[in-house]
Protein backbone atom coordinates (compact mmCIF):
# COMPACT_ATOMS: atom_id res chain seq x y z
CA UNK A 1 0.00 0.00 0.00
CA UNK A 2 1.31 3.41 -0.90
CA UNK A 3 2.01 5.75 1.96
CA UNK A 4 -0.07 8.90 2.15
CA UNK A 5 1.50 12.20 1.15
CA UNK A 6 1.35 13.30 4.78
CA UNK A 7 3.25 10.22 5.97
CA UNK A 8 5.88 10.62 3.26
CA UNK A 9 6.34 14.27 4.21
CA UNK A 10 6.74 13.32 7.87
CA UNK A 11 9.28 10.62 6.97
CA UNK A 12 11.34 13.03 4.86
CA UNK A 13 11.30 15.59 7.66
CA UNK A 14 12.58 12.99 10.14
CA UNK A 15 15.40 12.04 7.80
CA UNK A 16 16.44 15.66 7.46
CA UNK A 17 16.48 16.16 11.23
CA UNK A 18 19.31 13.75 11.98
CA UNK A 19 20.54 15.51 15.11
CA UNK A 20 18.52 15.36 18.31
CA UNK A 21 16.50 18.37 19.40
CA UNK A 22 18.37 18.37 22.71
CA UNK A 23 21.79 18.69 21.09
CA UNK A 24 20.55 21.28 18.62
CA UNK A 25 19.23 23.40 21.49
CA UNK A 26 22.69 23.78 23.05
CA UNK A 27 24.98 26.37 21.39
CA UNK A 28 28.68 25.65 20.76
CA UNK A 29 31.18 26.74 23.39
CA UNK A 30 31.62 30.51 23.41
CA UNK A 31 35.20 30.07 24.61
CA UNK A 32 36.19 27.96 21.62
CA UNK A 33 34.69 30.48 19.20
CA UNK A 34 37.21 33.12 20.26
CA UNK A 35 40.02 30.56 20.50
CA UNK A 36 39.40 29.49 16.88
CA UNK A 37 39.25 33.12 15.74
CA UNK A 38 42.57 33.86 17.47
CA UNK A 39 44.19 30.95 15.64
CA UNK A 40 43.25 32.52 12.31
CA UNK A 41 45.07 35.79 13.05
CA UNK A 42 48.73 36.69 13.49
CA UNK A 43 50.38 38.42 16.45
CA UNK A 44 47.53 37.56 18.82
CA UNK A 45 48.12 37.65 22.57
CA UNK A 46 45.65 35.20 24.07
CA UNK A 47 44.12 35.79 27.47
CA UNK A 48 41.27 33.54 26.39
CA UNK A 49 41.72 29.85 27.08
CA UNK A 50 42.14 28.73 30.70
CA UNK A 51 45.29 26.71 30.22
CA UNK A 52 48.60 27.09 32.08
CA UNK A 53 51.40 28.53 29.97
CA UNK A 54 53.84 26.41 31.96
CA UNK A 55 55.10 23.19 30.43
CA UNK A 56 54.26 20.12 32.50
CA UNK A 57 57.18 19.72 34.97
CA UNK A 58 59.98 17.56 33.63
CA UNK A 59 59.78 14.81 36.24
CA UNK A 60 56.11 14.27 35.33
CA UNK A 61 56.88 14.17 31.61
CA UNK A 62 59.77 11.80 32.31
CA UNK A 63 57.40 9.43 34.11
CA UNK A 64 55.27 9.33 30.94
CA UNK A 65 58.31 8.60 28.80
CA UNK A 66 59.48 5.86 31.15
CA UNK A 67 55.99 4.33 31.21
CA UNK A 68 55.98 4.18 27.41
CA UNK A 69 59.47 2.66 27.36
CA UNK A 70 58.30 0.00 29.81
CA UNK A 71 55.29 -0.78 27.64
CA UNK A 72 52.59 0.50 30.02
CA UNK A 73 50.15 1.23 27.20
CA UNK A 74 47.25 -1.13 27.95
CA UNK A 75 43.88 -0.53 29.56
CA UNK A 76 43.74 0.06 33.27
CA UNK A 77 40.92 -0.83 35.62
CA UNK A 78 37.76 1.12 34.79
CA UNK A 79 38.16 2.85 38.14
CA UNK A 80 41.76 3.78 37.36
CA UNK A 81 45.10 2.50 38.55
CA UNK A 82 44.91 1.26 42.15
CA UNK A 83 48.17 3.05 42.97
CA UNK A 84 46.72 6.38 41.83
CA UNK A 85 43.54 5.89 43.82
CA UNK A 86 45.62 5.05 46.89
CA UNK A 87 47.68 8.22 46.42
CA UNK A 88 44.54 10.34 46.10
CA UNK A 89 43.03 8.74 49.20
CA UNK A 90 46.25 9.43 51.10
CA UNK A 91 46.34 13.06 49.93
CA UNK A 92 42.82 13.74 51.19
CA UNK A 93 43.53 11.93 54.43
CA UNK A 94 46.57 14.12 55.08
CA UNK A 95 45.24 17.45 53.77
CA UNK A 96 41.58 17.31 54.83
CA UNK A 97 41.24 14.43 57.34
CA UNK A 98 38.85 12.75 54.89
CA UNK A 99 38.74 8.98 54.53
CA UNK A 100 37.75 7.66 51.11
CA UNK A 101 37.86 3.97 50.23
CA UNK A 102 40.08 3.82 47.12
CA UNK A 103 38.28 0.69 45.95
CA UNK A 104 34.71 2.01 46.07
CA UNK A 105 34.70 5.78 46.53
CA UNK A 106 37.26 7.09 44.01
CA UNK A 107 36.98 7.11 40.21
CA UNK A 108 39.70 8.31 37.83
CA UNK A 109 38.16 10.20 34.91
CA UNK A 110 39.36 11.66 31.64
CA UNK A 111 39.51 15.15 33.07
CA UNK A 112 37.00 16.76 35.40
CA UNK A 113 34.68 17.57 32.49
CA UNK A 114 34.04 13.89 31.86
CA UNK A 115 33.52 13.33 35.57
CA UNK A 116 30.81 15.98 35.84
CA UNK A 117 29.07 14.54 32.79
CA UNK A 118 29.13 11.10 34.42
CA UNK A 119 27.74 12.48 37.66
CA UNK A 120 24.82 14.18 35.93
CA UNK A 121 23.91 11.01 34.05
CA UNK A 122 24.31 8.93 37.20
CA UNK A 123 22.04 10.96 39.50
CA UNK A 124 19.43 12.62 37.29
CA UNK A 125 16.08 11.34 36.11
CA UNK A 126 14.36 13.24 33.31
CA UNK A 127 13.05 16.55 34.59
CA UNK A 128 15.18 16.66 37.75
CA UNK A 129 16.54 20.11 38.51
CA UNK A 130 20.11 21.13 39.30
CA UNK A 131 20.79 24.52 40.89
CA UNK A 132 23.90 26.16 39.40
CA UNK A 133 25.47 29.44 40.49
CA UNK A 134 26.30 31.91 37.73
CA UNK A 135 28.59 32.96 36.12
CA UNK A 136 29.72 29.36 35.65
CA UNK A 137 31.98 27.24 33.49
CA UNK A 138 30.45 26.72 30.06
CA UNK A 139 29.97 22.94 30.35
CA UNK A 140 27.80 22.86 33.49
CA UNK A 141 24.46 23.77 31.96
CA UNK A 142 24.89 21.55 28.86
CA UNK A 143 25.84 18.47 30.91
CA UNK A 144 22.62 18.82 32.90
CA UNK A 145 20.59 19.19 29.70
CA UNK A 146 22.29 16.25 27.97
CA UNK A 147 21.43 14.09 31.00
CA UNK A 148 17.74 15.02 30.72
CA UNK A 149 17.84 17.41 33.65
CA UNK A 150 16.81 21.03 34.00
CA UNK A 151 19.43 23.62 34.93
CA UNK A 152 18.23 26.29 37.36
CA UNK A 153 20.68 29.17 37.59
CA UNK A 154 21.28 31.48 40.53
CA UNK A 155 22.84 34.82 39.63
CA UNK A 156 25.72 36.25 41.62
CA UNK A 157 27.12 39.76 41.29
CA UNK A 158 30.18 41.82 41.99
CA UNK A 159 28.28 43.50 44.84
CA UNK A 160 28.54 40.27 46.86
CA UNK A 161 31.95 39.23 45.47
CA UNK A 162 30.30 36.75 43.07
CA UNK A 163 29.47 34.41 45.96
CA UNK A 164 26.35 32.29 45.85
CA UNK A 165 24.48 32.31 49.14
CA UNK A 166 22.47 29.63 50.88
CA UNK A 167 19.49 31.97 50.93
CA UNK A 168 19.50 32.42 47.14
CA UNK A 169 19.87 28.67 46.64
CA UNK A 170 16.97 27.92 48.96
CA UNK A 171 14.73 30.30 46.98
CA UNK A 172 15.26 28.10 43.89
CA UNK A 173 14.51 24.73 45.50
CA UNK A 174 11.41 22.87 44.31
CA UNK A 175 10.16 19.32 44.67
CA UNK A 176 12.13 18.50 41.50
CA UNK A 177 15.48 19.76 42.80
CA UNK A 178 18.04 16.98 42.89
CA UNK A 179 21.42 18.66 43.29
CA UNK A 180 23.38 21.86 43.82
CA UNK A 181 26.45 22.50 41.67
CA UNK A 182 29.18 24.82 42.94
CA UNK A 183 32.68 25.72 41.75
CA UNK A 184 35.25 27.52 43.86
CA UNK A 185 37.69 29.05 43.22
CA UNK A 186 35.42 30.01 40.37
CA UNK A 187 35.84 29.95 36.63
CA UNK A 188 35.33 32.65 35.25
CA UNK A 189 35.37 35.16 38.13
CA UNK A 190 38.20 33.97 40.37
CA UNK A 191 35.86 34.24 43.35
CA UNK A 192 36.11 31.75 46.18
CA UNK A 193 34.04 30.84 49.23
CA UNK A 194 34.76 31.01 52.94
CA UNK A 195 34.03 28.17 55.34
CA UNK A 196 31.01 29.92 56.89
CA UNK A 197 29.41 30.49 53.46
CA UNK A 198 29.92 26.84 52.58
CA UNK A 199 28.55 25.60 55.91
CA UNK A 200 25.32 27.51 55.27
CA UNK A 201 25.00 25.87 51.84
CA UNK A 202 25.70 22.49 53.45
CA UNK A 203 22.88 23.10 55.93
CA UNK A 204 20.45 23.76 53.07
CA UNK A 205 21.61 20.67 51.19
CA UNK A 206 21.13 18.54 54.30
CA UNK A 207 17.69 19.98 55.09
CA UNK A 208 16.38 19.23 51.59
CA UNK A 209 18.39 16.02 51.06
CA UNK A 210 20.25 17.35 48.03
CA UNK A 211 23.48 16.13 46.46
CA UNK A 212 26.24 18.72 46.18
CA UNK A 213 28.42 18.59 43.07
CA UNK A 214 31.58 20.45 44.06
CA UNK A 215 34.13 21.27 41.35
CA UNK A 216 37.34 22.16 43.17
CA UNK A 217 39.79 21.86 40.27
CA UNK A 218 41.35 25.23 41.22
CA UNK A 219 41.69 24.48 44.96
CA UNK A 220 45.50 24.74 44.94
CA UNK A 221 45.26 28.13 43.22
CA UNK A 222 43.92 29.90 46.31
CA UNK A 223 45.87 33.07 47.08
CA UNK A 224 44.03 34.81 49.93
CA UNK A 225 42.90 32.62 52.81
CA UNK A 226 42.66 28.85 52.92
CA UNK A 227 40.61 26.59 50.67
CA UNK A 228 37.87 24.63 52.46
CA UNK A 229 37.03 21.27 50.91
CA UNK A 230 33.24 20.92 50.80
CA UNK A 231 33.33 17.23 51.72
CA UNK A 232 35.13 18.11 54.96
CA UNK A 233 32.10 20.00 56.29
CA UNK A 234 30.06 18.26 58.96
CA UNK A 235 28.07 15.36 57.49
CA UNK A 236 28.79 16.25 53.84
CA UNK A 237 31.22 13.51 52.84
CA UNK A 238 28.34 11.16 51.94
CA UNK A 239 26.25 13.83 50.17
CA UNK A 240 29.01 15.44 48.10
CA UNK A 241 30.51 14.37 44.80
CA UNK A 242 33.87 16.13 44.80
CA UNK A 243 35.86 16.74 41.63
CA UNK A 244 39.50 17.60 41.21
CA UNK A 245 42.39 16.86 38.89
CA UNK A 246 45.83 17.78 37.63
CA UNK A 247 45.21 20.10 34.67
CA UNK A 248 45.50 23.42 36.48
CA UNK A 249 47.63 22.70 39.55
CA UNK A 250 50.28 20.65 37.71
CA UNK A 251 49.96 22.06 34.14
CA UNK A 252 48.74 18.71 32.81
CA UNK A 253 45.78 19.83 30.65
CA UNK A 254 46.56 17.61 27.66
CA UNK A 255 47.16 14.51 29.77
CA UNK A 256 43.46 14.48 30.74
CA UNK A 257 43.35 13.08 34.26
CA UNK A 258 40.69 14.02 36.80
CA UNK A 259 39.01 12.22 39.64
CA UNK A 260 35.74 12.02 41.51
CA UNK A 261 35.28 11.29 45.21
CA UNK A 262 31.94 10.32 46.67
CA UNK A 263 29.75 7.68 48.23
CA UNK A 264 30.03 4.17 46.82
CA UNK A 265 26.54 4.16 45.27
CA UNK A 266 27.13 7.28 43.17
CA UNK A 267 30.74 6.44 42.30
CA UNK A 268 29.59 2.94 41.35
CA UNK A 269 26.91 4.35 39.03
CA UNK A 270 29.40 6.74 37.47
CA UNK A 271 31.86 3.90 36.96
CA UNK A 272 29.18 1.87 35.18
CA UNK A 273 28.64 4.67 32.64
CA UNK A 274 32.39 5.29 32.38
CA UNK A 275 33.11 1.64 31.55
CA UNK A 276 30.64 1.70 28.66
CA UNK A 277 31.77 5.06 27.26
CA UNK A 278 35.34 6.09 28.09
CA UNK A 279 36.54 2.77 29.60
CA UNK A 280 39.53 4.34 31.39
CA UNK A 281 41.71 7.42 31.51
CA UNK A 282 44.99 7.13 29.54
CA UNK A 283 47.34 4.73 31.31
CA UNK A 284 50.52 6.78 30.86
CA UNK A 285 48.72 9.89 32.11
CA UNK A 286 47.61 8.06 35.24
CA UNK A 287 51.22 7.06 35.92
CA UNK A 288 52.20 10.71 35.47
CA UNK A 289 49.50 11.71 37.97
CA UNK A 290 50.99 9.36 40.57
CA UNK A 291 54.33 11.10 40.14
CA UNK A 292 52.63 14.53 40.37
CA UNK A 293 51.13 13.62 43.76
CA UNK A 294 54.31 12.09 45.11
CA UNK A 295 56.88 14.57 43.82
CA UNK A 296 55.10 17.59 42.36
CA UNK A 297 54.38 19.87 45.33
CA UNK A 298 57.45 22.12 44.96
CA UNK A 299 56.86 22.79 41.25
CA UNK A 300 53.16 23.33 41.88
CA UNK A 301 53.85 25.88 44.62
CA UNK A 302 56.33 27.69 42.36
CA UNK A 303 53.69 28.02 39.64
CA UNK A 304 51.08 29.24 42.14
CA UNK A 305 53.44 31.96 43.41
CA UNK A 306 53.96 33.14 39.84
CA UNK A 307 50.21 33.18 39.15
CA UNK A 308 49.76 35.35 42.21
CA UNK A 309 52.31 37.87 40.92
CA UNK A 310 50.48 37.94 37.59
CA UNK A 311 47.16 38.37 39.40
CA UNK A 312 48.34 41.62 40.93
CA UNK A 313 49.84 42.76 37.63
CA UNK A 314 46.72 42.25 35.54
CA UNK A 315 44.10 43.43 38.04
CA UNK A 316 46.06 46.58 38.88
CA UNK A 317 46.57 47.09 35.15
CA UNK A 318 42.86 46.92 34.36
CA UNK A 319 42.04 49.32 37.18
CA UNK A 320 44.61 51.83 35.87
CA UNK A 321 43.05 51.62 32.40
CA UNK A 322 39.70 52.43 33.95
CA UNK A 323 38.14 48.99 33.61
CA UNK A 324 37.07 48.21 37.17
CA UNK A 325 38.30 44.71 37.92
CA UNK A 326 37.07 42.28 40.53
CA UNK A 327 39.78 41.11 42.94
CA UNK A 328 39.45 37.36 42.56
CA UNK A 329 41.14 35.33 45.28
CA UNK A 330 41.70 32.14 43.31
CA UNK A 331 42.03 30.38 39.92
CA UNK A 332 43.86 32.37 37.21
CA UNK A 333 41.17 34.68 35.81
CA UNK A 334 40.64 38.42 35.98
CA UNK A 335 37.05 39.59 35.50
CA UNK A 336 37.04 43.28 34.53
CA UNK A 337 33.87 45.26 33.85
CA UNK A 338 33.53 46.99 30.48
CA UNK A 339 30.15 48.53 31.31
CA UNK A 340 31.62 52.04 31.19
CA UNK A 341 32.63 51.68 27.55
CA UNK A 342 29.06 51.51 26.31
CA UNK A 343 29.83 48.29 24.43
CA UNK A 344 28.51 44.81 25.04
CA UNK A 345 31.07 42.22 26.06
CA UNK A 346 30.70 40.49 22.68
CA UNK A 347 31.31 43.73 20.79
CA UNK A 348 34.28 44.67 22.98
CA UNK A 349 35.91 41.23 22.65
CA UNK A 350 35.44 41.04 18.87
CA UNK A 351 36.73 44.54 18.21
CA UNK A 352 39.66 44.04 20.59
CA UNK A 353 40.61 40.87 18.72
CA UNK A 354 40.36 42.39 15.26
CA UNK A 355 41.80 45.82 16.02
CA UNK A 356 44.42 45.07 18.67
CA UNK A 357 45.00 41.32 18.40
CA UNK A 358 44.17 40.50 22.03
CA UNK A 359 41.92 37.50 22.71
CA UNK A 360 39.59 37.60 25.71
CA UNK A 361 36.25 35.91 26.40
CA UNK A 362 33.01 37.88 26.85
CA UNK A 363 31.54 37.21 30.27
CA UNK A 364 28.05 36.48 28.98
CA UNK A 365 29.16 33.10 27.60
CA UNK A 366 29.29 32.03 31.27
CA UNK A 367 25.67 33.05 31.85
CA UNK A 368 23.56 36.18 31.88
CA UNK A 369 25.12 37.46 35.09
CA UNK A 370 28.48 37.61 33.29
CA UNK A 371 27.17 40.24 30.86
CA UNK A 372 29.24 43.41 30.91
CA UNK A 373 32.43 41.62 31.96
CA UNK A 374 35.38 39.93 30.28
CA UNK A 375 37.19 36.79 31.37
CA UNK A 376 40.92 37.30 30.99
CA UNK A 377 43.24 34.44 31.84
CA UNK A 378 46.53 35.39 33.46
CA UNK A 379 47.97 31.98 32.71
CA UNK A 380 50.25 33.86 30.34
CA UNK A 381 53.73 35.32 30.74
CA UNK A 382 54.15 38.65 32.49
CA UNK A 383 55.54 40.15 29.26
CA UNK A 384 52.43 39.04 27.36
CA UNK A 385 50.17 40.40 30.10
CA UNK A 386 51.96 43.79 30.02
CA UNK A 387 51.68 43.99 26.22
CA UNK A 388 48.04 42.90 26.30
CA UNK A 389 47.24 45.59 28.87
CA UNK A 390 48.98 48.23 26.72
CA UNK A 391 46.93 47.20 23.69
CA UNK A 392 43.69 47.14 25.68
CA UNK A 393 44.47 50.61 27.03
CA UNK A 394 45.04 51.89 23.49
CA UNK A 395 41.80 50.29 22.35
CA UNK A 396 39.77 51.88 25.16
CA UNK A 397 41.33 55.28 24.42
CA UNK A 398 40.57 54.91 20.69
CA UNK A 399 36.84 54.31 21.17
CA UNK A 400 34.60 57.29 20.51
CA UNK A 401 33.75 58.00 24.12
CA UNK A 402 36.51 56.20 26.01
CA UNK A 403 35.13 55.24 29.41
CA UNK A 404 32.03 57.02 30.59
Amino acid sequence: MKQSTQNVSRLLHRRQMRVSDTVQSVPPSGIRRFFDLANELEDVISLGVGEPDFVTPWHIRESCIHALEQGHTSYTSNQGLPELREEIAGTFRRDHSLHYDPNEEILITTGVSEGIDLAMRAILNRGDEVIISEPCYVSYVPTVIFAGGVPVTVATSIENDFKVTAERIEEKITEKTRAIMINYPNNPTGATMGKKDLEEIADVATEYDLIVISDEIYDKLTYDGKHTCFSSLNGMITNTVLFNGFSKSHAMTGLRVGYALGSSDIIGAMTKIHQYSMLCAPSTSQIAAIDALRNGRAEMERMVREYDRRRHLIINGFNKIGLDCFWGKGAFYAFPSIAGTGMTADEFAERLMLEKRVAVVPGNVFGDSGAGFLRCSYAASRDDIKEALARIGEFVESTDDGIA
